[in-house]
């Protein structure tokens, strides 16, 4: 309870825009203060906040770490929006990361959500830098992968839920009661960093972030 409240004033003093419910272990960061905050750390991106935090569109993967909160088990959730942009549309959670290379992360595929060819690669699983999207799908095909129930609009805001308990993730959307994907982790880190994702080319935008610690 004393370093919950800790940190809490901590917050207050340095204008981190950081809210922590004490005795629910709930840290709800206000994005409208992320450009102004020494709490974050961006990789290969410019931010923007708009109707919530804007990721552009760069070459190589991106992401927006939030530094003060060690993640271990517990739920992330947020709103994400990609595109509908055929092969060029990657957004998403990472958790438990080390640095700029070393994290688990869940990411979707927004143009591949309405495809009836291509939806069964909707949300993914990677956990880097040793195991890929093309090396999980290569070797574990069908394992690390699914569509995505209910269908969101891939233009459009959805709700992403992780519930992680280390070795297992589960990812909901849109607070269906049913995960559309299952999977176990392959890293060795089971605490780190929680942070917004984007990957090659990708832009995204991010809202509403709320992780709750066990």
């Amino acid at each position: 309870m004393k370093k919950n409240l800790k940190i809490l004033f901590m917050g207050v003093l340095l204008g981190i825009g950081l809210s922590v419910c004490a005795q629910q272990k709930v840290v709800i960061p206000d994005l409208s203060k992320t450009g102004q905050s020494g709490l974050w750390t961006l990789y290969n991106r410019k931010m923007k906040i708009d109707e919530g935090v804007h990721l552009n569109g760069m070459q190589g993967d991106g992401l927006l770490w939030l530094n003060g909160t060690e993640f271990g088990n517990g739920t992330i959730e947020a709103d994400i929006r990609g595109e509908d942009r055929q092969g060029g549309s990657f957004v998403g959670l990472a958790f438990h990361g080390l640095n700029d290379s070393t994290y688990d992360a869940v990411y979707f595929r927004p143009f591949n959500f309405k495809n009836p060819d291509r939806n069964g690669h909707s949300v993914q699983y990677i956990s880097y830098p040793r195991y890929t999207w093309y090396r999980l799908r290569s070797e574990h095909p069908g394992q690390y992968e699914n569509p995505v129930s209910p269908v969101p609009d891939p233009d459009g805001w959805f709700h992403v839920t992780l519930r992680v308990h280390y070795p297992d993730v589960k990812v909901y959307v849109d607070n269906s009661k049913e995960p559309c994907l299952t999977v176990e982790q392959l890293s060795r880190q089971k605490k780190g960093w929680v942070g917004f994702w984007v990957g090659n080319t990708s832009k995204g935008s991010f809202r509403n972030l709320k992780i709750t610690l066990e």
